[in-house]
């Protein structure tokens, strides 16, 4: 145990998995890895057959808490893992994902219990995106995997089923907004985001019919009406495009 370990928070992480045997090992490995010390392992899989079962049987003595069962999908599965979480702060992992050494940096720094906080990840090989407008977050979110949140959130939100590969950007725009909590970028880069899972592969297209109306009630007129004149001008060039 490192002695720059001052923090006592305890970060629970949660994998969902569904089928996952060819990532999740090294996914796990990434997170025994870590020195940062207050760091409980839920793992919640959607009954895989491809051998995923068997290895979360073979780490089940570093795990907090598993179960393999069927779900309804990946929000299914992530409120599944909230319910069983005690760690004052949660943190959601693709089981196709790995987090990196700045993540125990990072974790270091969760002090206050009414903050949302967030730092980069390194997806498809582009610069970390590092701090972003109030804009940016309404109009394209941040990815999961570079949020840590305070457990007080999901005593206010959960996902929102009906939203198949986009609920966690619905439950973004609430909370990033909700006066009970601050919003703060600390400057790690805590994760590899594999971008293959499904929110990464399928448009959303529930959450994009909701889209401006979850913008205008979550980040107010003005933005809505930015918002709105910035998609009707991405059409336009789009439909220049294909035409």
């Amino acid at each position: 145990m490192s002695n720059q370990n001052t923090n006592s928070a305890v970060v629970s992480i949660i994998i969902v998995t569904y089928n996952a045997a060819k990532t999740l090992q090294a996914c796990l490995d990434s997170v025994f890895g870590q020195t940062y010390p207050h760091i409980q392992i839920i793992v919640i899989d959607g009954k895989s057959t491809d051998g995923t079962t068997e290895i979360i049987e073979a780490n089940a003595a570093k795990l907090y808490y598993h179960i393999s069962e069927p779900d309804t999908g990946i929000y299914d599965a992530m409120n599944k893992g909230i319910a069983q979480a005690t760690g004052d702060y949660i943190y959601f992992l693709g089981a196709d994902d790995d987090i990196l050494p700045d993540f125990s940096k990072m974790a270091n720094e969760l002090t206050d219990p009414a903050t949302i906080y967030y730092g980069s990840v390194l997806t498809r090989g582009l610069k970390p995106l590092g701090p972003v407008s109030t804009y940016y977050l309404a109009k394209h979110g941040i990815i999961q995997q570079s949020i840590i949140y305070p457990k007080a959130v999901f005593k206010k939100y959960s996902y929102n089923l009906k939203y198949k590969t986009s609920a966690d950007y619905a439950l973004n725009m609430a909370s990033f907004n909700d006066k009970a909590f601050k919003l703060v970028y600390l400057d790690y880069t805590i994760a590899n985001f594999a971008d293959t899972g499904a929110s990464g592969q399928s448009l959303d297209l529930v959450f994009e019919k909701d889209k401006a109306m979850l913008v205008l009630k979550n980040f107010g007129f003005r933005l809505w009406v930015r918002f709105l004149v910035r998609r009707a001008k991405d059409r336009r060039r789009a439909r220049k495009h294909t035409t």
